[in-house]
C-alpha cells in the first residue's frame, strides 16, 4: 500500500504539472476516488481502476462523495459589492490569548454581517456553537494548529470533541514534515481519519503553502483530495506566508471544481479578498472581515 500511494502521489503531479503546462496526457480534469482507492484501500486517482473510460467522473466517481462530504460544486460567484463577500467570509480569531468576551462579540458580528462561519481554536468553539445557535452561521475549530506536527491520534481526539461540542467545519493543518519526508502514506492517513472523524462536518487542509515548493502544494492538494477533504486552504496565518491569487489559482487547477478552496492569511481589504474569489477562492478566512464587506480600513492584525 505504501509503494502504491507514493507512486500514485507522483503520478497525480506528473499529470497536474502536464495539465498546467497544456501538455498531452491525462484527464482534461482530476478526480478521486476519495473513500474508494483500490483494493487494498487507498485512495486516489482514477488510475487505481484502469482510469476512466471514457472519463464520466464529474457527476461520479469519488468526486460525488465529496459533494456529499461537504464540497459543493463551484458555481459562478457574483461579486457586485463588497457585501457580496459576507456569505463566503470564515470569521476568525486564533490568538493565543483570545477571551470569551472576544469571541462572544465575533460571534455577534458574523451574525451582524451574514459571515458563513467563526473559526476559533477548539477551546473556544462550544462557546462560539452556542452563540451562534439559531443562525445560519457555523462554528469551526481548528485542529493540530498551527504547526500540524501532532499525532493522527491526537488530530482524532480533538476533532471528535470539537463536533461533540458544535463545531460545524473542521480546519485541519497537514502534518508539513511528513509532506517534505514524502511520506505520503502518513499525510494521507492523516487527513483521511481527521475526515472520518469529523463525519458529517466538512473538513478543510491546511497546507501552509508559504513553506512548501509548487510539486509540494501539488501533491498536498491531490492527497487532501484522495483522503475525502472538502476544502483545501491555504495557510494558518501564522506560518512563513499568505494566501496568494498565484496559489489559489494553482490549487484550483488541481483540486478541480468538487472541492472548495480557501484563502486565508493576509486578506486584510475587499480588494485582496476579490482577487482571491477571481483566482479561485470559494471562502475566504480572516480577521479583518468586517473592514472586507464595509471597504474600510482594517486594523493592525495580519491574521
Amino acid at each position: 500500500m505504501a509503494d502504491q500511494l507514493d507512486e500514485l502521489a507522483d503520478l497525480i503531479a506528473t499529470r497536474a504539472l502536464a495539465r498546467l503546462r497544456g501538455e498531452a496526457g491525462g484527464h482534461g480534469h482530476s478526480h478521486s476516488h476519495a473513500g474508494q482507492g483500490s483494493k487494498e484501500g487507498s485512495g486516489g486517482d482514477c488510475v487505481t481502476h484502469g482510469g476512466c473510460n471514457p472519463c464520466e467522473g464529474r457527476g461520479s466517481c469519488g468526486a460525488r462523495s465529496l459533494v456529499e462530504g461537504g464540497a459543493v460544486r463551484l458555481t459562478p460567484i457574483n461579486i457586485r459589492t463588497s457585501k457580496d463577500i459576507a456569505p463566503l467570509i470564515d470569521h476568525t480569531l486564533l490568538k493565543a490569548d483570545a477571551t470569551s468576551d472576544e469571541v462572544i462579540k465575533l460571534c455577534d458580528e458574523a451574525r451582524k454581517y451574514g459571515f458563513a462561519t467563526v473559526c476559533v481554536n477548539s477551546s473556544n468553539v462550544g462557546l462560539a456553537a452556542r452563540q451562534l445557535a439559531g443562525s445560519s452561521t457555523k462554528a469551526i475549530a481548528v485542529i493540530g494548529f498551527p504547526l500540524g506536527a501532532g499525532t493522527t491520534s491526537s488530530k482524532v481526539f480533538e476533532t471528535r470533541e470539537s463536533v461533540r461540542c458544535g463545531a460545524g467545519e473542521i480546519d485541519m493543518v497537514i502534518n508539513i514534515g511528513a509532506l517534505k519526508s514524502k511520506d505520503y502514506v502518513l499525510v494521507e492517513h492523516d487527513i483521511r481519519a481527521v475526515v472520518d472523524a469529523a463525519r458529517p462536518a466538512p473538513v478543510k487542509v491546511i497546507l501552509e503553502t508559504g513553506s512548501l515548493t509548487r510539486d509540494e502544494k501539488i501533491i498536498a492538494c491531490a492527497l487532501s483530495k484522495a483522503a475525502g477533504a472538502a476544502f483545501v486552504k491555504t495557510s494558518t496565518g501564522f506560518g512563513t506566508g499568505g494566501a496568494t491569487a498565484d496559489d489559489i489559482a494553482l490549487m484550483r487547477a488541481i483540486v478541480g471544481d468538487t472541492v472548495g478552496v480557501k484563502a486565508s492569511g493576509g486578506v486584510r481589504t475587499t480588494e485582496d479578498a476579490q482577487k482571491m474569489i477571481q483566482a479561485g477562492a470559494n471562502r475566504i478566512g480572516a480577521s479583518a472581515s468586517i473592514a472586507i464587506v464595509t471597504g474600510t480600513k482594517p486594523g493592525a492584525s495580519k491574521y
